[in-house]
């Protein structure tokens, strides 16, 4: 399969790359930046892009079979909410666009668990334990709300192409191993409602986005992908019983 991957020299853009080569794909990598050249990423076909110059993006796309898009920043506080807000929604927005412009119908786009508003609200709320892709949004800020907002455009594009396959993955904290998320969400750590105890690997978070462009659905599905453990010893029931009581 040959697939157009933004943002590939962030931390799942270069797993993806990894991965997919491992595969056997080809790859179109599109960034602002090269990444480091390394094993993995030698050789590749990069085109230097950002994600609101729309014409690059749909030249970029030709020819390819999927499109996995990745670009976006990662979370507030590092630019102006402005700036984190309007950069993720156009992005996101021109992925699609883009994608269908050159008829691709198989569609992978980095949402988040912050879609439904966690980690960055002021007091996360949750109805129920384990959360899943049917609850309910509280996104307040405007990272959560621009990953909420992809998510709106995917299902709008899904009722206007009745073939098109969008998959938005809902990471949680991705990081190379488990110790690094279990260094930092300890039983003891300030506020459980801002990360769940939860994680992601990188090479998951690779396999889940590829796995992704397999699927046989049609329209647009939100997908989580986490860890099936946690960052604590601690069986799930007892840690919902003893950090989140009221739920």
């Amino acid at each position: 399969m040959k697939i157009a991957l933004t943002g590939s020299s962030g931390g799942i853009g270069r797993a993806i790359i990894k991965e997919a080569r491992k595969q056997g794909h080809d790859l179109v990598c599109i960034d602002r930046v090269a990444a480091p050249e390394t094993e993995e990423t030698r050789d590749l076909h990069f085109i230097q892009a950002d994600m609101d110059e729309f014409d690059k993006l749909v030249a970029a796309f030709a020819g390819c079979d999927a499109v996995i898009h990745m670009a976006a920043i990662p979370s507030p506080g590092r630019h102006p909410d402005h700036v984190v807000h309007n950069n993720n929604v156009v992005g996101s927005y021109n992925a699609l666009q883009a994608a269908v412009d050159n008829g691709i119908m198989r569609i992978c786009q980095a949402s988040s668990v912050n879609a439904i508003g966690h980690s960055y609200s002021r007091d996360p709320h949750y109805d129920y334990l384990p959360i899943d892709e049917e609850h309910a949004n509280y996104s307040e800020e405007p990272y959560s709300l621009s990953k909420w907002i992809c998510e709106a455009q995917a299902d709008a594009f899904a009722r206007r192409w009745d073939d098109i396959s969008i998959a938005s993955m809902r990471f949680h904290w991705v990081v190379p191993e488990r110790e690094l998320a279990a260094r930092n969400f300890t039983p003891d750590a300030p506020e459980p409602k801002k990360h769940l105890f939860a994680y992601t690997r990188f090479d998951a978070a690779a396999r889940a986005c590829l796995l992704s462009l397999e699927g046989r659905f049609k329209g647009h599905e939100a997908f989580y992908i986490v860890a099936p453990d946690t960052t604590i010893d601690i069986p799930s029931l007892e840690a919902a019983a003893r950090y989140f009581p009221g739920i």
